[in-house]
């Protein structure tokens, strides 16, 4: 009897390995998902507004689709799936420890404050000269209430409204966390920990519809009332999808791993869905019902995407993609890409060193440009401010406790 080795793009991942590679996938996505906000935000750049209305830099609908497709709810699964984990496994089969909530807070505020707080800072004095200045526009920023501000949301780091969101949801994961772990304990079988772990996911989920469905059917609040639609209680969907997702994982263990087929078909199916959704978004106007729900809906896709990636027992061979070099090094620095794009887009239009919005060559032109200054300022913060700053988390042990680095 002989045996045949398995083509690569079938082959069974070893158990020990499976860990790393998908981690690594998902530095790729996040990569990807960090280039994609980029162009976006130049797109928007570039539009121009008239009497007529706004007219975007490339009049083709399926490019508009592409380019505008939003991939802030990734970001929310992702982290939610991550930071969840824990969780999930001490609820469902009592295995390993969560943090507790100051630690867990610590580890975060290393993660986030210090290239956030620097980039308020830096962008703040550089728009306000002379103090006082728009003191209460700092404020907010550094303690992560503008998105509660219709005026200043946008202000000084516009894509940051979304860190307003990630610390809400750490502040309600260290709160319900502990106590659905307690709750779960006293349940006797593993398919009512399940069960009930679901069960409050899909209540987190459907808070954001009725908030939505209340506030645009039943108020008529317009679209542009951002805190109304950006606070976290229209948000939260893409946290509640990442949580959940976090759930299905430990619940399925290694049960009902997808083959590559599946894996690729499920792929292709969420990544269709969320350009349909996008395009069909923009077609039918920011108060159509499809704009309304763009973002628990696309929540969804993302879901189904992240699942593809993370629960196949084979290697697609279109997930190597994902590992490669220069998209998981994106994927390393894509918090601080995320944080400087905008300043750096903003101050080279501002001075004249990205292409004329009237120029028809303009527009891809701008994105080469600020793709490249952004990468490298996003590199330099990694490692100068990034970097050095989660090294704190040495100063506390695997029990959170401070380490003493001068013990006998």
């Amino acid at each position: 009897m002989t045996v045949t080795e398995a083509p690569p793009e079938t082959r069974p991942v070893p158990t020990r390995t499976r860990k790393r590679t998908r981690t690594q996938e998902l530095q790729g996505v996040r990569g990807l998902a960090a280039l994609s906000t980029v162009a976006f935000h130049v797109w928007q750049q570039y539009y121009v507004y008239d009497a007529a209305g706004g007219h975007p830099p490339v009049d083709n609908p399926h490019l508009a689709a592409l380019l505008s497709l939003e991939v802030i709810d990734l970001f929310f699964v992702m982290s939610a799936y991550l930071l969840t984990l824990p969780y999930a496994r001490a609820a469902i089969d009592g295995e390993g420890s969560v943090r507790t909530g100051r630690d867990f807070l610590f580890r975060r505020a290393i993660r986030i404050l210090p290239v956030y707080v620097t980039a308020v800072l830096v962008v703040w004095a550089s728009r306000n000269p002379t103090l006082p200045g728009d003191w209460r526009d700092l404020l907010e920023h550094l303690t992560f209430t503008h998105i509660f501000d219709r005026e200043r949301i946008f202000y000084t780091l516009g894509p940051t409204w979304s860190l307003s969101l990630e610390i809400s949801f750490y502040l309600v994961l260290i709160a319900v966390g502990p106590l659905a772990i307690r709750a779960c304990h006293r349940l006797t079988t593993r398919r009512a920990r399940i069960t009930a772990c679901a069960a409050g996911c899909a209540a987190l989920y459907t808070f954001p519809l009725v908030w939505i469905s209340l506030a645009h059917y039943v108020l008529g609040i317009p679209h542009t009332d951002w805190p109304v639609y950006f606070g976290p209680q229209a948000r939260f969907g893409g946290f509640a999808a990442g949580m959940g997702l976090a759930v299905l994982l430990v619940a399925a263990e290694d049960r009902g791993r997808l083959g590559v087929r599946t894996a690729t078909a499920l792929t292709a199916t969420a990544a269709t869905g969320l350009y349909a959704l996008s395009y069909i978004a923009h077609a039918t106007g920011p108060e159509g019902f499809w704009r309304t729900y763009y973002h628990p809906l696309a929540a969804l896709l993302w879901f189904a995407l992240l699942y593809a990636i993370l629960h196949n027992s084979v290697q697609p061979r279109w997930q190597g993609a994902l590992r490669a070099r220069w998209l998981t090094a994106v994927g390393l620095i894509s918090y601080s890409l995320y944080i400087w794009h905008e300043p750096v887009m903003l101050f080279l239009y501002d001075t004249g060193l990205l292409p004329s919005e009237h120029s028809k060559s303009g527009f891809p032109l701008a994105v080469v440009i600020v793709t490249i200054m952004a990468l490298l300022t996003a590199t330099v913060s990694y490692w100068a401010v990034e970097y050095p700053g989660s090294l704190l988390a040495r100063a506390r042990d695997r029990r959170g406790r401070s380490r003493d680095f001068y013990g006998s």
